[in-house]
């Protein structure tokens, strides 16, 4: 069987803002909206599975349940695009299982419960195949949030936002008579209703079994432990998992003896300029539960082997809860830096574990958790990068000390290592964010004692070791980077960066509609000066792309045209001259290839060529096709014209990348990403004479399940070849097995809230 491809390695992807939206399965599958697709995760590993097929936000997540709880095949879901999806796992590990009915004299009226924003639950019942409603229970005294019922026992859980939760009772009414005895006795007041099916008629009341008050905020989320099967007859064990807005979930369960319902256990998250949980889940053996939160984060809690009462937070996925701008992999491939419009910067890292053959992505760092919208950001060497928002001022953060330690005792990096390739002098141990400010303040060893004292002021920052990704709660408040600059010149919002392989320059553009403010600027990474602008394009620079060898810088707008900028020969400058770029060629509207918008931009790993993808569909090579060597004469008049044939998409190509691992027969690989969310791979070869895109061959495309629900905002390949994580130990670390160099790595930020990350078989292309 010929090998993938490509495979799916991790997707970073958080819960929707929304109750209703998370599902455990008893298959230990979750299932939970992310935008506008379902994912299905594996707290052991990871997500598994994507579902596409809404075209709006998905709202609820629900599995269908089985009779005989066994593994359920069944998944409903619904969106704001007002559809209701059912899907059915095809997977030949599943087996589907014939129920047969058994003969009962019993009757089954279906019921239904509805929670409403008139504070009442209202119950309708299916007669003759037909719903009605038959009964309106009042109590709470605000919004109902949430309704569940519970197996076994007609129990009924309501949670509203008055910070109540109510369990109902459901029972047949007798047709016998009471006695005078039962009439003076005192009891619970009943709400009686009576339903009728083939002639055969049935009362049933419902009383108010408890009311349990422990939530300090509104209580979003109810649930009930699943049920087992234990000797041939579903058991329900009567647990409730409660959750709230004010951070806490709660495991409710009725006392021994009295049977008055009383608080179990009680998790939350502490600290933090958050707000509270959305829903809850419980585990099929109720050892595990769940809650995701408003910002979509989930938080897992693990009850402790051989301590009852006792629970411990677990690892769990995370991702951006709005679109990922941007993104950009280290120098050395080993972690993955995200951008987004949710306002933070997220670390992606590989945790290797002793008892796991393969390792899983986790993000084990929030550098920057800021108050506009991120748009951009350049990695600076190994440990510090430049970011841009939707203000005119770029920032530059660089890792603290604490930082290093921990992602080598994740990664299992020497930390020597890391230090070795890092600044260590005068280096940070954190950092912390002031209440009113935007810029995270560095704290180093001697201050760590007097923030207390400050508190007021400052967010606590507790320094401290990890050997596994942190909670929510953590990535918070203690993974901050300090900011070391800021950077002044543009006079209008950050819209992208890039910096050259020798980390010695960096150049940004903002959002423009003048010429004036579409220069590019350029700044020395070493004192953060501003070098010189480059004046060129007329409308914003949408993105730009230095050359592998430092030599030239690409940008492309939204004029429709590039420029290419050429680096002075420093040979031939004093070596204390900085840095300085003057214009080599470009195009105008007027020869411009391009009819739209172009959006993206990338070079060859030899220098010889770089790419551009525009809104007009097409990917375009270019380059100097009568040289065999890379673009460095400066001497001769550019001859920069189309290299390959113009290759239509199919759609907006709103992303591309050049694979830096060079394909045999000098062939190049190249990833584009389309606004459908699609990413499709191509092997371009130089050809004397193209025609009819005969230069171009298309090797593979991601399947519904591994695209994007929406565009894809930007690609990077890994530096170097191989999977991250996957190096040799015996080798020596960064080593790679002859197995693995055959893959390289492919990282995809989507406006769909999330990063992807796809390992490309090279030799099956």
């Amino acid at each position: 069987m010929a090998a993938p491809i490509i495979e799916t390695c991790h997707v970073a992807c958080c819960a929707n803002r929304t109750p209703n939206v998370l599902s455990w399965g008893r298959g230990g599958l979750i299932a939970y909206g992310t935008c506008n697709s379902v994912a299905l995760y594996d707290p052991q590993k990871c997500v598994v599975a994507v579902l596409n097929g809404h075209t709006g936000r998905v709202n609820t997540v629900q599995w269908v349940h089985r009779e005989d709880c066994g593994e359920e095949t069944h998944l409903v879901s619904g969106g704001s695009d007002s559809l209701l999806i059912v899907w059915e796992a095809q997977d030949g590990k599943v087996c589907f299982k014939a129920i047969r009915s058994r003969n009962s004299p019993h009757t089954i009226f279906p019921i239904l419960a509805c929670g409403g924003d008139d504070c009442r639950i209202h119950l309708y019942a299916q007669c003759n195949g037909q719903f009605r409603k038959v009964l309106s229970l009042q109590g709470h005294e605000d919004w109902i949030r949430g309704v569940e019922w519970a197996y076994g026992d007609l129990l009924l859980a309501s949670c509203a936002q008055d910070c109540l939760i109510r369990v109902w009772r459901l029972v047949a009414k007798s047709r016998t008579k009471r006695n005078a005895q039962e009439e003076r006795t005192i009891r619970m007041s009943e709400d009686v209703f009576t339903l009728t099916q083939n002639d055969a008629s049935s009362a049933f009341a419902v009383t108010l079994e408890s009311v349990l008050a422990g939530h300090e905020n509104k209580v979003y989320g109810v649930h009930w432990q699943p049920p087992v099967i234990k000797g041939g007859d579903q058991h329900q064990s009567l647990s409730l998992l409660s959750a709230s807005m004010d951070k806490t979930m709660i495991l409710w369960a009725q006392e021994e003896g009295s049977g008055v319902w009383v608080e179990q256990v009680r998790v939350g998250e502490v600290g933090g300029n958050t707000l509270g949980f959305y829903g809850c889940q419980m585990s099929p053996d109720g050892s595990m539960i769940l809650a995701h939160a408003f910002h979509g984060a989930l938080h897992l809690w693990t009850q402790s082997h051989g301590k009852e009462g006792e629970w411990s937070p677990g690892v769990v996925i995370s991702g951006h809860f709005n679109a990922v701008q941007d993104l950009s992999w280290d120098p050395e491939g080993e972690f993955i830096l995200s951008v987004g419009s949710d306002q933070t910067t997220r670390l992606l890292t590989p945790w290797k574990r002793m008892d796991q053959t393969q390792p899983t992505w986790h993000e084990i760092s929030r550098p920057q958790i800021h108050g506009y919208d991120m748009q951009c950001l350049a990695m600076v060497g190994r440990f510090q990068y430049v970011s841009g928002a939707d203000e005119k001022v770029l920032r530059v953060f660089r890792a603290p000390r604490n930082f290093v330690e921990n992602f080598a005792n994740i990664s299992g990096t020497p930390l020597a290592k890391l230090l070795a390739s890092s600044d260590t002098v005068d280096q940070p141990e954190g950092a912390s964010t002031p209440a009113l400010g935007l810029s995270n303040k560095a704290v180093f060893q001697g201050t760590l004692c007097n923030y207390f004292e400050i508190d007021f002021l400052c967010n606590f920052v507790c320094v401290c070791v990890s050997t596994e990704p942190p909670p929510e709660d953590h990535l918070l408040q203690n993974t901050l980077w300090p900011e070391v600059q800021k950077l002044y010149g543009h006079g209008f919002e950050m819209f992208c960066l890039a910096s050259d392989s020798g980390r010695t320059v960096v150049a940004s553009a903002c959002k423009a509609s003048k010429a004036e403010h579409a220069a590019v600027l350029l700044w020395s990474s070493t004192s953060w000066r501003q070098l010189q602008a480059l004046p060129c394009h007329s409308l914003t620079v949408t993105q730009m792309a230095f050359s592998p060898n430092g030599l030239f810088l690409l940008a492309v707008s939204r004029d429709r045209t590039w420029s290419l900028w050429k680096r002075d020969d420093p040979a031939t400058t004093p070596t204390n001259t900085e840095p300085h770029f003057s214009l080599y060629t470009s195009t105008r509207k007027d020869t411009a290839v391009h009819t739209r918008i172009i959006w993206s931009c990338d070079w060859s790993a030899d220098n010889k060529y770089f790419v551009t993808s525009s809104r007009d569909k097409k990917v375009i090579v270019w380059g100097d096709c009568s040289s065999s060597e890379a673009i460095v004469t400066p001497d001769e008049p550019p001859v920069i014209r189309p290299c390959s044939s113009i290759i239509d998409v199919g759609d907006s190509a709103t992303a591309v990348s050049f694979c830096p691992i060079l394909c045999p027969g000098n062939s190049y690989l190249l990833a584009v990403g389309l606004e459908s969310g699609q990413v499709l791979l191509y092997k371009w070869e130089l050809s004397e004479e193209p025609a009819g895109a005969s230069d171009w061959t298309r090797y593979g495309e991601t399947d519904s399940s591994q695209s994007h629900s929406l565009t894809v905002k930007r690609l990077r390949w890994r530096p170097r070849a191989g999977r991250a994580g996957q190096g040799g130990e015996e080798e020596g670390e960064g080593s790679i097995t002859a197995a693995d160099s055959s893959w390289v790595q492919l990282a995809s930020a989507g406006a769909d809230h999330s990063v992807k990350i796809f390992n490309i078989n090279r030799l099956a292309v």
